[in-house]
Parts: structure tokens; C-alpha cells; sequence
């Protein structure tokens, strides 16, 4: 049985708890965490509240339950077919099913639901559980409270991963909202690549996919990860993320950004121990009134630590992106170096932008930069470029790929072909949808060779 948000209470999040038959100090912590969710505002810093669109999201329409239809929506059955045989986690509404190759399975890597992560991996679920602070957010005392989903990846030890783990997830064809908790681990000198991509199918009524996210990066590890997010433009897409990052610990993460009329991410990287790094690239593209808040923060808590946020958004018709930042380098982080950008690009006049990047610097000896751009597009590259026999859409398409270029590169060509496709999809008006077809392996040729010093010369032998 499902119940909207608006009237969700104690029993609700009892009922939850008794379906997924969890332990008495889970319950207890989803209490907790509701009657936390129920005192806080919508923002808790006054320097962003008027600028926040959390409010579009409609309590009296995202209905949550314990359980939802798990059937797959038909536009996503050709993407999982593709993946047939990859290390991959479905997320269909509540319900989660997990493909691991034997190889894989016989090496300690664990892909599966949280339900059975508890039973099978039960202290670092609690671990992980328990270092989501309610009170930092309304959003994650929600979600730590009623939450009725949600995977736990775990690399272990020393495994290196050749092939990406694919983590598809998609909103219910019943109209249920997922409210899902989601965990990753990676133990010592591991490496390992996750994709993300997250969907929704059209829905007459508001549906949201509510995320938070708990990544634990160990000494010498490495995660490069990327969310795709493509959902219907009548849904609501709110995700939290904190990443602990150990001794010499390394993650990339690619945030594309596309889908849902409102998207609010909340990112927050600590760096633990010294030589962790992260580098965090955020492409968003909106269009009619969409609008995106995104909130990335990087904590320097040892010294010789190094944090790179790069946030881009293009954005067209009436829709609008918020971003917030803020670089905190702690009293014992010394030679510690930090760079936040947010930089937007207005195609139209009815487009809207606000960022807010902030320092927070606490010893000497440090090097901590932040900038912040908004503007229309140049007319006079439009005319420019019109020059060159170019149409006016051409050319801000154009513009807009040397936007992003500088970030591109320092993604892998896979990475940059998706994003690159998505965008086209979205500036052609098509559905968002990632599969492997004809259209996409041209953009993944292009990337392919795109900073290849030798592309000029195997293409023309390719050719001949």
C-alpha cells in the first residue's frame, strides 16, 4: 500500500522497516532520523534559501510504499540487454536484482541490495548507515528514514577491475516514488569503474528517485564513476553523497545532469588521509523550465590533499541551475590544493543562473582558488560563425562544444561520447535513452580519436 509523502509518519517508517525484517537499531535510526526531518527547513543556511527550488517538489504526489511494480519499462529493455553479462545492478522501482560474473563473484566483489547487504555485510552497511548525519540536510533525515530501496557495491582488496559495474536504475511504471540508500566500498589498492544512469518513465503524476549515497574510498584505491541522469521531464531527481577518501585514495566522478524538472544534488568529498585526491566534473543542460541546484563541497581534513570541482551548465528557454561550493581546508592540512569552478552559459534571455562558491581556510600553506561565470552567449561569435555558413542553431551548438571542451578532456572518451550524445538528443528534442546503436557508436568513433596525436594518420590508412 502506498502513501503520499505528505502523511508519512511513524508507522509508515515502522512498516517499511517490518517488510524489510531489519534489526531494532536500524528502526531506531530511522525514527530518529524522521523526527529530524520533520523539524528542519527546506535549507538550513539562510544564504541559500531564497534562491532554492526544493519547494516544486509536491509532497501530496510522490507516494512512496515498501514494495512496486518491478517490471521493466520498454524503452529500457534494449539498454539491458546490452548488459547481458556485464557486472551490472538493476534498480526497478523498489526492487533490485544484481548479475555478477562467476569470475567476479569468486574474487569477493559484491554487488546486491541493501537488504541483503545487511545480512551478509552487516557492519559496514551499519558503518556507512551511521556516518550520514540527518542533521546536515532535510533531505538525508528523509531519506535515512524512509527509505524502501537501495544497492551496496563492495571491491575488495586488491581488485582491479578491467570492466565497468553497471548500475541502472528507473522509477516505477506504477507511479511509486524510490527513496533509495546506496552504498559503495572499495578496500585498499583496489580500482574499479561504476556507471550510473538513472531513467523514469512518463507518469501522470509528480514522481521522484530520492538518492543518498555513502562512497568509502581506502588507502591507495580508485573509483572513476559517472551518473547519467535522463528522467521524464515531469519527475524529480534529489540525491545526497558523501565520500570518504583514504591515504593516497583517488575518485572521478562525471555528473551529467539532462532529465527531470527538478534536480537538487548535494556532494560532498572528505579527504582523510594524506596524498587523497578527487576531481569532480558536473555537465548540466536545461531547457524549458527545468531547474538544477547542485551543491559540491571539498573537505581537506590531512595535509598534501588535492580537490578539483568543474561544474558547466548550458541552459535554454525559462530553465535555471544553482550552484553552490564551498573549498574547507582544515587547521592540519597543510600543502593542500583546491580549485572550485561553476561557470553557465545563457542561450536564451529567459534563462537563469546563481553561483556561490565560498573558502573556508583554516592554516597556511595551502593553495585554494574558486571562480564563478555567468553569461548570454556571445552574438558576435553567432555572427561570426553565420559568416562561416553556419545556421544560428550550428553555431550555438558550436559555441557551446568549446564550452564544455576543456572538461571533456579529462574525461574518457566513453564518458565524453554519452555526454556528448545526450546533449544532441536533448538539443534535437529525441528521448534521453543511452543504448548502443548506430547513432552512439558514431560519437564514440570521434572520441576515440579525439586527442589521439596519431588520429590524422591511422584514419587516412584506415580509408585508403
Amino acid at each position: 500500500m502506498s502513501l503520499a509523502l505528505s502523511t508519512i509518519g511513524p508507522k509508515a517508517v515502522d512498516d517499511i522497516s517490518h517488510a524489510y525484517n531489519e534489526p531494532d537499531w536500524l528502526r531506531k535510526h530511522r525514527r530518529n532520523s524522521l523526527s529530524i526531518y520533520e523539524e528542519l527547513p527546506m535549507e538550513t543556511s539562510p544564504l541559500y534559501t531564497k534562491y532554492t527550488d526544493a519547494g516544486r517538489m509536491d509532497p501530496r504526489q510522490v507516494s512512496i510504499s515498501a514494495d512496486s511494480d518491478g517490471s521493466v519499462p520498454e524503452f529500457l529493455k534494449k539498454r539491458l540487454g546490452e548488459l547481458t553479462g556485464e557486472a551490472c545492478l538493476v534498480q526497478m522501482g523498489t526492487g533490485i536484482s544484481a548479475s555478477v560474473p562467476e569470475e567476479l563473484q569468486s574474487q569477493g566483489l559484491v554487488i546486491s541490495s541493501i537488504a541483503d547487504a545487511l545480512k551478509n555485510n552487516g557492519s559496514l552497511v551499519r558503518e556507512a548507515l551511521e556516518s550520514s548525519n540527518p542533521r546536515e540536510d532535510k533531505f538525508t533525515a528523509l531519506n535515512n528514514a524512509a527509505f524502501n530501496s537501495g544497492f551496496f557495491i563492495h571491491v575488495p582488496r586488491g581488485l582491479v577491475l578491467e570492466r565497468p559495474i553497471h548500475v541502472v536504475s528507473s522509477l516505477s511504471v506504477d507511479g511509486t516514488s524510490t527513496i533509495s540508500r546506496n552504498i559503495i566500498s572499495a578496500d585498499e589498492a583496489s580500482r574499479s569503474t561504476i556507471v550510473q544512469e538513472i531513467y523514469s518513465p512518463h507518469a501522470q503524476k509528480q514522481q521522484a528517485y530520492l538518492e543518498l549515497l555513502n562512497a568509502r574510498v581506502a588507502a591507495g584505491a580508485q573509483i572513476d564513476a559517472t551518473t547519467l541522469q535522463v528522467m521524464d521531464a515531469d519527475s524529480v531527481n534529489f540525491s545526497t553523497r558523501r565520500t570518504d577518501v583514504g591515504h593516497d585514495g583517488k575518485v572521478n566522478w562525471y555528473l551529467g545532469l539532462f532529465g527531470a524538472m527538478l534536480s537538487r544534488y548535494r556532494i560532498d568529498y572528505h579527504l582523510n588521509g594524506p596524498g587523497a585526491g578527487t576531481s569532480d566534473s558536473e555537465v548540466v543542460f536545461g531547457s524549458s523550465s527545468q531547474s538544477f541546484d547542485i551543491q559540491s563541497n571539498i573537505n581537506h581534513n590531512a595535509h598534501d590533499t588535492e580537490g578539483r570541482v568543474t561544474e558547466k551548465s548550458i541552459l535554454r528557454n525559462s530553465s535555471k541551475s544553482l550552484f553552490k561550493g564551498m573549498i574547507r581546508i582544515m587547521e592540519n592540512a597543510a600543502k593542500s590544493r583546491s580549485f572550485l569552478s561553476g561557470r553557465s552559459i545563457l542561450l536564451d534571455p529567459g534563462a537563469k543562473s546563481e553561483s556561490i562558491p565560498g573558502l573556508e581556510i583554516f592554516t597556511n600553506d595551502v593553495k585554494a582558488t574558486h571562480s564563478a561565470s555567468v553569461a548570454q552567449i556571445d552574438e558576435e561569435q553567432i555572427f561570426y560563425l553565420q559568416t562561416r555558413c553556419l545556421s544560428k542553431q550550428e553555431a550555438e551548438r558550436t559555441i557551446v562544444e568549446g564550452f564544455l571542451e576543456p572538461m571533456s578532456r579529462k574525461m574518457s572518451y566513453q564518458v565524453r561520447a554519452w555526454i556528448a550524445y545526450l546533449i544532441e538528443s536533448k538539443w534535437e528534442g529525441r528521448e534521453l535513452r543511452i543504448n548502443t546503436d548506430k547513432e552512439l557508436t558514431k560519437f564514440v568513433e570521434v572520441e576515440e580519436t579525439r586527442y589521439n596525436e596519431n588520429a590524422e594518420i591511422e584514419q587516412h590508412y584506415k580509408y585508403r
